[in-house]
């Protein structure tokens, strides 16, 4: 049932869009690379423990690692380099403005790479989002690129790619598996890249607490989130999955609003109402008034390549 996928993608999405306050925060006690290799070395434990406990293995094919290995290097070793570095100089919410660009970025990808079908819906929608995404973040604000933009950029880009893998991934092999085995894969690799990169004997000046943050947010939104995330893309499809990724910066918003006090204007919050609505678009949630404008096309009307 699509109703159900989508509140699992949004719970993924209140998370992740947390994800930018607590990621600002631990970057102020760990070195970029390091709290990646940190946080994916216990998300890979986690995956690695429910195995274990259901019993549950699959055996991989020679052709499923010509994905999982470009998987591990793109969807995990660059794009958590690229996010973490970025936020030591971006605060959360213009990083949360770059990363959503991800759902206009998946949905074309999805429609050079896996023929998925560029509607009327989906494209309405995401504009709407798009322009919601603008007030929240960006009204009232001088703008300019900073070379921590161009890493977050880079990190939506590769999340982007990723969401492309990994639906074409799910096609051969279970959600789960697939999630397990591109984690520890870019794990290995993110903790070879950090140990080369950066001091480890720095791990070590963090304090208790940061620790606790850094394995709770790696349990819960890499391990937990990542799975849900990767099973209903292969549900409802990398275009339509995508397009919750909008909701991010009005998360961002809420969380830094309650946690550090950062102050909340009528425009970001016309804005979220505006993201809110461009998804209820896109993912037909809203009622079937004006069937003529948004209603599905025919197949006359779909973008083909």
């Amino acid at each position: 049932m699509k109703l159900k996928s989508y509140l699992l993608l949004t719970v993924c999405i209140f998370f992740w869009g947390s994800n930018f306050v607590f990621g600002a925060i631990l970057v102020k006690q760990f070195s970029p690379m390091l709290l990646s290799a940190i946080r994916l070395s216990f998300t890979s434990l986690f995956l690695i423990g429910y195995v274990l406990l259901s019993r549950s293995s699959f055996r991989l094919h020679l052709s499923d690692w010509k994905l999982l290995i470009p998987l591990g290097l793109i969807g995990t070793l660059a794009n958590q380099t690229a996010f973490f570095t970025g936020m030591k100089t971006v605060d959360g919410t213009t990083a949360s403005l770059i990363m959503s660009l991800a759902p206009i970025t998946t949905v074309i990808l999805a429609w050079l790479f896996l023929r998925e079908p560029l509607t009327k819906r989906v494209a309405v929608g995401a504009v709407l989002a798009v322009l919601g995404v603008y007030c929240v973040v960006g009204v009232g604000k001088p703008f300019r690129i900073t070379p921590g933009m161009w890493l977050i950029f880079i990190a939506m880009l590769t999340f982007a790619a990723s969401i492309i893998m990994m639906r074409r991934l799910t096609e051969r092999i279970n959600p789960f598996s697939a999630t397990m085995y591109s984690t520890i894969i870019g794990c290995a690799m993110q903790i070879i890249a950090a140990t080369f990169v950066e001091p480890v004997s720095a791990i070590s000046h963090a304090p208790l607490w940061a620790w606790f943050l850094a394995i709770a947010t790696a349990l819960l939104m890499q391990g937990v989130c990542g799975l849900l995330w990767n099973r209903e893309i292969k549900e409802i499809g990398a275009s339509q999955a995508a397009i919750f990724l909008n909701l991010q910066p009005f998360v961002a918003m809420l969380v830094g609003f309650v946690l550090l006090g950062t102050p909340v204007t009528w425009p970001q919050i016309g804005g979220s109402v505006l993201i809110i609505f461009g998804v209820m678009v896109a993912t037909e949630l809203l009622p079937r008034r004006g069937e003529h404008f948004l209603a599905k096309p025919s197949g006359e009307e779909k973008i083909s390549s």
